[in-house]
């Protein structure tokens, strides 16, 4: 029961709700009406997500001893076997999964699982690649979601928002970690260039998220009631994390802001519901 419970957490699956949503989403603006196939999707992107925190942090143990003692790695509830053993019953799982839904799905998926393995081994210790490869890996939930549908075409504009605003948050994630990265010698934006300079990429990110989220109302593509949303749902959080996110801000309360962040992109999800034609 214990094990179960550590690897239950491993997998960290509240951490790839979003994905997972994404991935619905990019179904439902397909509009094809093939759920059985964005539902196996779904759950395709759940098992990709979950099998990429289980190697993550069995390749960061000693990292995490410092930045998150209570993982379950650092703390014993799970042993560096298991995880390894995990990670590899998620990624048969769901590459079987994707395979019946069909080629292109089974191929993201691959390539997902590919990226996310040697982000993970030698990617994530980099400036702004590995953040890169997280923004890319995030993007392509909605694709898939828009491949399972059958209908890719709509997915694109939404994809290149998702990737913008999660390479943001992976930049504001290194000011949140920088003790226990330097003190790995991870290369981050932060321990590279300075928690300075990772602030301002940062601050232009987040306010280039902002203006991309209003593209679809200037395209048109959406209803009005998306920028409604938008501007009093979305853009007032991610002012207030800009404000937030200054030199004196501590690594909890950084951690924090990133959280909130990835709860702000779920209300930008229901502006693309509501308005979606």
């Amino acid at each position: 029961m214990k094990t179960a419970v550590g690897l239950l957490r491993l997998a960290r699956p509240m951490t790839t709700i979003t994905g997972l949503l994404a991935t619905v989403l990019g179904g439902y603006v397909a509009g094809t009406g093939q759920w059985v196939a964005v539902a196996l999707a779904a759950l395709v992107t759940l098992l990709v997500g979950a099998s990429a925190n289980a190697w993550n942090d069995y390749l960061d143990i000693e990292i995490d001893k410092v930045n998150r003692p209570d993982r379950v790695l650092p703390s014993g509830l799970v042993s560096p076997d298991q995880a390894r053993q995990f990670f590899v019953i998620l990624t048969v799982i769901s590459l079987i999964l994707a395979a019946f839904i069909n080629l292109p799905a089974f191929l993201i998926t691959f390539f997902s699982h590919i990226v996310l393995y040697v982000y993970s081994l030698r990617l994530k210790s980099t400036v702004l690649l590995g953040n890169l490869t997280v923004a890319l890996i995030s993007s392509l939930t909605i694709i898939l979601g828009g491949v399972a549908a059958g209908n890719v075409g709509p997915t694109f504009l939404l994809a290149g928002i998702i990737a913008v605003g999660i390479l943001g948050r992976e930049v504001l994630k290194t000011l949140a970690d920088y003790d226990g990265d330097l003190s790995q010698d991870c290369k981050t934006v932060s321990t590279v260039l300075g928690k300075r300079a990772a602030r301002i990429i940062f601050y232009l990110l987040a306010l280039s998220t902002a203006w991309v989220m209003l593209v679809p109302h200037m395209l048109q593509v959406y209803r009005p009631v998306y920028a409604y949303i938008v501007l009093v749902g979305v853009l007032p959080v991610i002012a207030y994390v800009l404000i937030r996110v200054a030199p004196g801000a501590t690594a909890r309360q950084l951690e924090k802001l990133s959280q909130l962040m990835k709860y702000d992109f779920m209300v930008w999800f229901v502006a693309v519901i509501l308005g979606a034609r």
